[in-house]
């Protein structure tokens, strides 16, 4: 599986390929599925370009996007998008359009509670669980672990050699993952050494504006499409000198 992260945090300064409002990032995920992306991960944004949990605005933005695709969607829940971690929870049960799946950062505050509104509405749970954080530790110990869809394997280190090094460790961490599917993926330099490891070990992993705004060889990308192509390229490659 290679899922697309079609924005994260990335705003207008970090170029005119970064879709923001519902019908963008809908055109995003349409050329980025016709390109080989078989889910999409997106956060939703307010009118001027924040993260937002909102039920209307996630509404909007699924809605607009499942317009145009037919393969799963997810949300982030990210804290930035909302501090509080009672006020994430009450966000979620407002919800009345519902995505696939969210990720949840199980080293933040209230993720335990969050997952499970999540799993009470029948949303599947992305369990992220970042480098150089205890969300391993946490993982391994909830109750929650062996009923999320899967685990994201987050790899935050920049340099390409520290995250070859970052992902082992963190997998090594994760042990069996209490029986769920890992997606491993990195961030910016780290983002495509990760992905080959990624492709060498058979695992999920994504791409997109939001992990990178690069191509392997240092070129501006274009389109969250043309990440996804060159993702499968050298997925497969990796895959094959495995």
């Amino acid at each position: 599986m290679v899922q697309v992260c079609l924005n994260g945090t990335r705003g207008a300064a970090d170029g005119a390929a970064v879709p923001l409002s519902p019908d963008a990032l809908a055109r995003a995920a349409e050329e980025a599925v016709a390109a080989g992306a078989t889910d999409v991960h997106v956060h939703p944004r307010t009118p001027c370009g924040r993260d937002t949990l909102s039920p209307g605005t996630v509404a909007a933005t699924l809605e607009a996007i499942r317009a145009r695709v037919a393969v799963p969607v997810g949300v982030t829940t990210g804290a930035w998008a909302e501090p509080d971690p009672a006020a994430r929870v009450a966000r979620v049960r407002a919800w009345e359009v519902l995505p696939d799946h969210a990720s949840v950062n199980w080293h933040e505050p209230g993720a335990e509670e969050l997952a499970a509104a999540l799993l009470e509405r029948g949303v599947g749970v992305e369990a992220g669980v970042w480098s150089g954080t205890d969300g391993a530790a946490r993982f391994a110990a909830s109750p929650c672990a062996p009923r999320v869809l899967r685990v994201l394997a987050e790899v935050t280190d920049p340099d390409p050699d520290d995250a070859r090094a970052s992902a082992r460790a963190l997998l090594s961490r994760l042990g069996s993952a209490h029986g769920r599917p890992v997606l491993l993926h990195g961030e910016d330099g780290g983002a495509w050494p990760v992905l080959r490891l990624a492709g060498r070990l058979g695992l999920a992993t994504r791409i997109g504006l939001e992990d990178t705004l690069v191509l392997p060889d240092g070129r501006r990308a274009v389109s969250n499409a043309q990440l996804v192509e060159e993702a499968l390229y050298q997925y497969g490659r990796a895959r094959r000198s495995s």
